[in-house]
């Protein structure tokens, strides 16, 4: 049900959810803000990456103007909360039992000190690969599960004259696909060692050399470019039939719903080869800024109690292709690709294998993020050998490691 606060005020979003999919799924929201008796003000950021609204961020707080809310995902979140930014939530967070309501990896990254500054959206997996059924039934393949057998795959669906993966230039995108292939090839301890706590020796070893091998012989599968960059782009040329594969995050669901594909009969999830087992997380996240004004902070608490309310749980989601954050809620009328999403959430909490996404800064600062993903791109696509890929990775994530701002 809709919360129930006293002011009626004005919330302003900063966000940057604009492919259909996404446009549809924070509809959602605006219209409960409304339902509510709020109104809701678009702060909108182009830029799947966030990268364009967090720099817009800064200017507006630098203005001593920050929205009520803004997309933040992980380090960014603390960040935010260490210099004394965000608002605490706990007296709505007490009230609502979300501790009870959030598996605690999720939880402790809504807080800072153990006070809550922050409202999780969602829960996306970034390791998942999305797969034009039609064009896998045509060349008489099945889904590959390793890296070995994608290559097969790949080179029969291209001598049938289907172009294979398709990719937007980015370097986020090339980012997502790369800590796949890392986890695939080095395994949960590398994975760690290497994104997590960045230990220079890993970075520059033979390991990261071979994940890097294994990229390189994956660009020969790239589809021509449409001359976009955009990932709803490249996800719109598997849902058309123009590429086999893309490697991206479970966003790219909410573009199969909004053209009307279902799992299983159009369109196939499956786990990024060699990953299977193993969750790379992504949680969305509404980082609630410090206001002044009565009736916006009430607008702005209104905001969090919607989004953690099940209503918008469950209906965003479905939208957006992610699964709630919120996992006392039933996922029944989800559909398969989101009941393996629970279940290998779940159980890689258990044994493990839950990981945080180092390409979408889960896993790290700003700063070693903003080093990462170009350098990891510039490899990959220049071709750069193995040996000095991890060189040049390794020392890119020192530089960001040791970056002041």
């Amino acid at each position: 049900m809709a919360s129930t606060f006293v002011k009626a005020g004005e919330v302003e979003v900063l966000h940057y959810w604009t492919s259909g999919g996404e446009a549809a799924a924070i509809n959602i929201l605006k219209q409960m803000v409304q339902d509510s008796g709020h109104t809701w003000k678009d702060f909108v950021v182009t830029g799947g990456s966030g990268v364009q609204a967090r720099s817009e961020l800064n200017h507006r707080v630098l203005l001593r103007n920050p929205p009520a809310a803004t997309v933040l995902k992980g380090e960014s979140i603390k960040r935010w909360a260490r210099f004394n930014y965000l608002a605490n939530l706990d007296d709505i967070s007490k009230r609502e039992d979300w501790d009870s309501k959030l598996p605690k990896v999720i939880a402790d990254e809504m807080k800072l000190k153990g006070h809550y500054v922050a409202t999780p959206v969602n829960v996306h997996r970034s390791n998942w690969m999305w797969v034009n059924k039609s064009i896998l039934d045509a060349v008489g393949a099945k889904v590959p599960t390793t890296w070995a057998e994608f290559e097969t795959v790949a080179k029969k669906i291209q001598k049938a004259g289907y172009p294979v993966i398709a990719a937007g230039n980015e370097p986020w995108q090339d980012a997502t696909l790369f800590e796949s292939v890392a986890l695939a090839v080095g395994g949960t301890e590398f994975y760690l060692d290497a994104f997590v706590k960045h230990d220079t020796g890993v970075l520059r070893s033979k390991t990261m050399e071979k994940v890097f091998e294994q990229m390189g012989r994956l660009e020969p599968f790239l589809a021509p470019s449409k001359g976009s960059e955009a990932w709803d782009a490249a996800t719109k040329q598997v849902i058309n039939g123009e590429a086999a594969f893309q490697f991206m995050g479970d966003w790219a669901k909410g573009e199969f719903i909004l053209a009307n594909k279902q799992a299983g009969r159009d369109y196939i999830c499956a786990t990024t080869p060699g990953t299977e087992g193993s969750f790379i997380y992504v949680v969305d996240s509404f980082a609630m800024f410090k206001l002044e004004g009565e009736s916006k902070i009430e607008a702005q608490l209104a905001l969090a109690s919607d989004v953690m309310s099940e209503r918008f749980q469950i209906a965003f989601n479905k939208a957006k292709g992610s699964i709630p954050a919120r996992t006392d809620l039933s996922l029944a009328g989800f559909d398969q690709c989101a009941q393996k999403s629970k279940k290998d959430f779940m159980a890689a909490s258990e044994n493990g294998k839950l990981l945080p996404s180092i390409a979408h800064g889960m896993a790290t600062t700003e700063q070693v993020l903003d080093q990462f993903s170009p350098s990891v791109s510039k490899s990959w696509r220049n071709g750069t050998a193995a040996s000095q890929a991890a060189a040049d990775l390794s020392k890119a994530i020192r530089y960001g490691v040791y970056y002041l701002q």
